[in-house]
């Protein structure tokens, strides 16, 4: 590997970023890295792992892509691994392009709305023989959401919801028969709902953003992290289960990694991205597809493969061959002090 640095930008991001750039950072070939980091926290822990920093402006749309544009060339940087807004940046995928900058995401406007969309997603995987997905329904107004909710009850499933456009978690609520509105208020939060309150809330608006009514999924759950190449070729497929509390266990399940083949040889996403599937009795069903680092990834990592750091690799061009992760492993993780000030916390 040549001695020269690579200039390297993380743009926004959540704090496990801080593990993916040092990820890359540290890699195993010694191939060296000049790490750029912008936020709109000028404190945001992960940009203590670079070196060089900037506050991003509050953009959204083609006047976000335009600033990304603009620092690439500000900085003239080599490789760009976005995060937030990737859909503005895929937008201008072909300025970056012959600006010479490589980005580290799937480029294909069409199969990120495929896969994105949850509902789109689940009419793919179905139609495809790719996965079992669970039961749905598609609502926007409070009338299908109630009809929606009463066909599921009727097949004896319990019932959750979620945006289908969202993720992380954020949106997703289980429809609870039991819910005790006065003991919740002296519980934890919790994402537990009644039906009544559900419908009471939705009833405000004559249409709401479209919601996955679904059912409730229960059995183990897995996240696997993949590694392709540019063109989508598999490399590397992790299956980690959550295992109580912070604990993931990095498990060689042979159903979920053909399901992980399946998934590569027919969308062909380049890079890192994950799937999550549930267990519903010995049936692994489908969530959802994230075509980027997942939140998890600094776990799965341990075993043997720096995800982070392959991918941007062959971004530039060169080659990786197949992985042979370690399966077995027990892992979690523990929160890390972090100096604020001074040089960075490499």
């Amino acid at each position: 590997m040549s001695g020269r640095k690579v200039r390297i930008w993380f743009n926004r991001s959540f704090a496990v970023g801080y593990h993916y750039m040092n990820a890359v950072r540290h890699n195993e070939d010694g191939m060296a890295f000049e790490i750029y980091g912008t936020h709109r926290d000028p404190e945001h822990v992960s940009l203590r792992a670079c070196d060089h920093t900037e506050v991003e402006p509050v953009l959204t749309g083609e006047a976000y892509a335009a600033y990304c544009l603009d620092f690439c060339r500000r900085h003239q940087i080599e490789v760009f691994v976005p995060r937030w807004g990737m859909r503005y940046v895929v937008a201008a995928a072909a300025s970056f392009a012959e600006m010479g900058v490589k980005l580290v995401c799937c480029t294909d406007m069409e199969l990120l709305d495929e896969i994105e969309d949850k509902g789109n997603f689940f009419l793919s995987a179905e139609q495809n023989q790719l996965m079992v997905v669970p039961e749905y329904r598609l609502v926007n107004t409070a009338d299908q959401f109630r009809q929606a909710y009463e066909e599921l009850h009727e097949l004896g499933l319990s019932v959750c919801f979620k945006p289908t456009r969202m993720e992380g978690g954020v949106g997703f609520r289980i429809i609870d028969p039991d819910y005790d509105a006065l003991g919740a208020l002296f519980d934890t939060v919790s994402p537990r709902i009644s039906y009544e309150q559900a419908y009471a809330a939705l009833s405000q608006a004559e249409s709401f953003p479209e919601l996955m009514v679904m059912e409730l999924l229960e059995g183990h759950e897995y996240s696997i992290d993949c590694l392709a190449s540019p063109q989508g070729e598999l490399l590397a497929a992790v299956p980690r289960r959550k295992a109580g509390g912070r604990s993931r266990l990095l498990e060689e399940v042979p159903e979920l990694l053909e399901i992980a083949r399946k998934v590569a040889q027919f969308y062909k996403i380049p890079y890192n991205y994950n799937l999550q599937l549930i267990y519903q009795g010995n049936v692994p069903k489908a969530l959802e597809i994230n075509p980027r680092m997942s939140g998890g990834l600094h776990m799965t990592c341990l075993s043997g493969v720096n995800f982070p750091y392959l991918a941007v690799k062959m971004a530039l061009g060169y080659k990786v061959d197949p992985q042979t992760p370690e399966y077995g492993l027990l892992t979690s993780y523990v929160e890390q002090p972090v100096l604020m000030q001074g040089q960075p916390a490499q």
